[in-house]
């Protein structure tokens, strides 16, 4: 016990970038930690237990406000990522942290702890399934996704805060500057549902960035010449496979083959269902329904549940 305690205490104290060091919740992995159980056991025993002999909460302009600030949010992340680095300073095939102290290279590190936040940010998705009953979408994997990034993103930004794995913050942060715009047009109501007929193309171009993801990341295990992490690689190329392969199931199941609809899994994180009520938005006219905005996992694969 006392190697392995003072393995950690090394790994946490002198291995990790001196320069975020003293940043929020930056000191030790253990607030982050803490902040994501308590979110999972939030959305898993406490928030249903509270909801369950209560009307579900509606928070129409609540949903607005909150998908206006996301969009927002995440463009600003965005820009910032390139601006950064990846609007011609960084490198596609390999690209090493800039350890500095640099304008830029500070500026890069400032990004990702930003893009960190924003996981936290996103804890409130399915803070709203609970309170408006969604019970659909808050399956367990929907929370383990949501529960286990803030820890993953903590990690990268501890040890590693720039460089080659930002890739994927900065092609998440792009989608979901459309995701939650998306969402935020969802929740205004029917008249503007005219608008966002283009939610295929939203979960179409989901699978495009997953491709990009572990494509940008494994081509690095080709270079032995390129010393960035190779486990950052591993670990960010994994989540695309995953998430590559649980959208491809929807994609087919919701657009390539439709008379299978009634059948098809809802409440993949980030999916656009075609037969689901919006996370941050309300139904349409009777028998009609805003799609599902962002989901959750595979558990509906397995339960094929029928949507509420």
């Amino acid at each position: 016990m006392t190697s392995i305690y003072n393995w950690y205490r090394d790994l946490i104290d002198n291995r990790g970038d001196p320069r975020v060091k003293d940043w929020p919740m930056m000191s030790s992995p253990w607030p982050t930690l803490a902040a994501c159980i308590i979110y999972a056991y939030f959305c898993k025993k406490i928030g249903p237990q509270m909801m369950a002999n209560r009307k579900a909460f509606e928070f129409r302009n609540v949903l607005i406000v909150y998908n206006f600030i996301q969009t927002v949010f995440s463009a600003w992340i965005f820009y910032e990522y390139l601006m950064s680095g990846w609007w011609g300073h960084y490198n596609f095939t390999c690209q090493l942290v800039d350890y500095s102290r640099s304008p830029i290279a500070m500026r890069m590190a400032n990004t990702c702890w930003w893009y960190y936040f924003s996981k936290f940010t996103e804890f409130a998705d399915t803070v709203f399934f609970v309170l408006r009953k969604k019970w659909n979408q808050v399956s367990t994997l929907h929370v383990i996704h949501h529960g286990i990034m803030p820890m993953s993103v903590w990690f990268g930004l501890k040890f590693a805060p720039g460089g080659h794995s930002t890739f994927f913050a900065l092609l998440n942060t792009f989608v979901h500057i459309i995701m939650y715009f998306y969402y935020m047009v969802s929740a205004m109501g029917p008249k503007y549902q005219k608008y966002i007929w283009w939610k295929k193309y939203l979960t179409a171009l989901q699978l495009v960035q997953f491709v990009m993801i572990f494509t940008h990341q494994l081509q690095v295990l080709f270079r032995p010449s390129c010393q960035y992490p190779r486990i950052f690689v591993i670990w960010i190329a994994m989540h695309g496979f995953l998430f590559l392969f649980l959208f491809s199931d929807f994609y087919k199941a919701q657009y390539i083959k439709p008379e299978k609809k009634a059948k098809a899994a809802t409440g993949l994180c980030m999916a656009i269902d075609e037969n689901s009520s919006a996370q941050n938005g309300y139904k349409q006219e009777e028998g009609s329904e805003v799609p599902s905005s962002y989901a959750s996992s595979t558990d509906a694969f397995v339960r094929r549940r029928p949507v509420s």
